[in-house]
């Protein structure tokens, strides 16, 4: 799942929205049923049969997208409500690149979703452009296909803030002081979903994961591929268990890494209280790496140390924001990145060893707002938009403020890192404008083949469970368990026992007679950049989903 700042911490993204107005009313079933007979199962036949007609006119990208040739994009027509497919329509943007392979090796396109919900996934087909060799064998079998879900980029794009508003720092501080700091952080979060009625309210109430899955199998239709073969990463595995659990029979494939706990009770409040213990845990595994390399960073040689020092931090920002924008809040944003990847381990150490040093301009450039970079706080505000309004309308939260207050308190003296910024980030959802709805009951549906699970232990982003759960519901699924290794995103690693097994997956459809569970990828050594190449580097990584 998508982790950024809290709305009292950091700001959302926007762009024009194609549909703008008041909320219309909400369809009495979108995203709670897909029967045979319903409406929005023969809505989605009706949408597939068309888009499979048209196809997609593949051409070069736009040139602000940012995506250079022999990367190919074009446009998937999907109805806004499934339940009225002659009704209103959003385009889909899409982009490919084919595959490396000969005629007889292609097995058709492989459709990739890496989180959020907000996430893009049109970068993926770079896995074959750039010649990433994890996945040289899988590009030789199949085009890589990434597409904007609806609401996200390029795709009928929602809002809930002005982006300028949106990153402006500092923020308040997440953790509360006061009852009366806990009052202008309920204050925000209404006037946050109050925003997103008023700048996306024709599409609000339809930005849901059943709808998502709905629109995945009408992309399915315009490749001209009669099964979907499918990699999901973070909420991307929530998405490919709705949609597996909506067309088990459409699914050809199908890998889900990192994985959301699928089960009703958990989407989405306790999926969040969860992920702050989660959070917790990684971010002490990533404390004892920086004590174990204290001779690179100098932060202290102990876990205690680091978090002694993790405190002064904070309390010194809140006291003075350093450059005067970051505060706490900027603080949490970006050291959130260590927990989350360790590939980001050294960055983020780097950062923070030279702040101690006493060179302050990598924390500025990597925590601090980026004022001038309009598309990139346009898209920063979109996918928190789109973040929010997914969680908001896929299940029923909590409307008293009392059970938010109760539940944060209590997780926040476990796990203190995340848990208030996730709480403020979240609570738009207690006074939601749009009809929040039962989420998808995900289990086996007759003719879905065997799905790969793949999970690390310490995943503090998705919980360890979630995957174990998933395996649970979807019969003949294999789970291979990274042990020991926490970092989000399992298969975009070195880690032959994972990447081998992935191969076989796609390329040969083989899969282990049981599950598997393999030692952890290598731990991050001290980089060895300067702080300033340290900031750069975390710069260009991508958004966390």
């Amino acid at each position: 799942m998508r982790r950024t700042a809290a709305l009292g911490a950091a700001g959302t993204l926007v762009t024009g929205t194609l549909l703008a107005g008041a909320i219309a009313a909400t369809p009495a079933s979108a995203g709670e049923h897909h029967q045979p007979g319903s409406a929005e199962a023969r809505g989605v036949k009706t949408a597939a049969a068309r888009a499979a007609k048209k196809g997609i006119d593949w051409q070069n990208c736009p040139a602000d997208w940012g995506l250079k040739a022999p990367v190919q994009c074009g446009y998937v027509t999907v109805p806004v409500d499934y339940a009225k497919p002659n009704g209103r329509t959003i385009k889909l943007a899409v982009d490919r690149a084919t595959s490396t392979g000969s005629k007889q090796e292609r097995q058709g396109s492989l459709v990739y979703n890496p989180g959020g919900p907000g996430g893009s996934g049109m970068k993926f087909p770079n896995r074959i452009t750039t010649k990433n060799p994890l996945w040289a064998k899988t590009a030789k079998a199949y085009d890589f296909v990434g597409f904007d879900p609806r609401g996200v980029g390029h795709s009928a794009a929602i809002s809930c803030v002005d982006p300028q508003e949106f990153v402006k720092a500092p923020k308040a501080d997440p953790v509360p002081d006061s009852e009366a700091d806990k009052r202008a952080q309920r204050k925000l979060a209404k006037e946050y979903a109050d925003g997103c009625a008023e700048r996306s309210g024709a599409l609000l109430p339809y930005m849901t994961t059943p709808n998502t899955a709905r629109d995945l199998d009408v992309i399915r239709a315009a490749l001209g591929d009669k099964k979907l073969n499918y990699l999901g990463v973070s909420y991307g595995t929530y998405l490919g268990a709705v949609y597996g659990t909506l067309f088990p029979d459409h699914v050809r494939r199908m890998l889900v890494d990192s994985v959301v706990n699928p089960s009703r009770q958990n989407i989405w409040y306790q999926a969040n209280l969860d992920q702050d213990l989660a959070f917790e845990t990684r971010w002490g595994d990533w404390e004892k790496w920086v004590a174990k390399n204290d001779a690179a960073y100098h932060l202290g040689n102990t876990p205690e140390k680091v978090q002694a020092a993790w405190a002064k931090l904070r309390a010194t920002a809140k006291k003075q924001p350093i450059g005067g924008v970051v505060g706490p809040a900027e603080l949490t944003a970006f050291f959130q990145n260590a927990p989350y990847y360790d590939s980001m381990w050294a960055t983020v150490a780097q950062v923070w060893s030279a702040y101690a040093a006493g060179d302050d301009k990598p924390l500025i450039e990597n925590a601090g707002p980026h004022l001038k970079d309009t598309a990139g706080n346009i898209a920063a505000e979109n996918g928190n938009a789109v973040y929010t309004a997914v969680e908001c309308n896929d299940a029923k939260w909590p409307t008293s403020w009392q059970t938010w207050d109760r539940d944060n308190t209590r997780v926040n003296r476990r796990a203190p890192f995340m848990t208030w910024s996730n709480a403020w980030m979240n609570l738009p959802c207690a006074t939601w404008p749009a009809k929040q709805h039962t989420p998808v009951n995900v289990t086996t549906g007759k003719g879905l083949p065997s799905v790969l699970i793949v999970q690390s232990t310490r995943d503090a982003a998705t919980p360890y469970p979630g995957a174990v759960e998933l395996h649970k519901r979807f019969a003949g699924s294999r789970l291979i368990t990274e042990r020991g290794a926490g970092s989000h995103g399992v298969t975009g690693l070195v880690n032959p026992c994972i990447n081998d097994r992935v191969d076989a997956y796609f390329v040969d459809g083989k899969i282990d007679s049981a599950d598997v569970t393999c030692a952890p990828h290598a731990t991050p050594t001290p980089g060895k950049q300067t702080a300033t190449a340290a900031a750069k580097g975390a710069s260009d990584l991508p958004v966390a989903p």
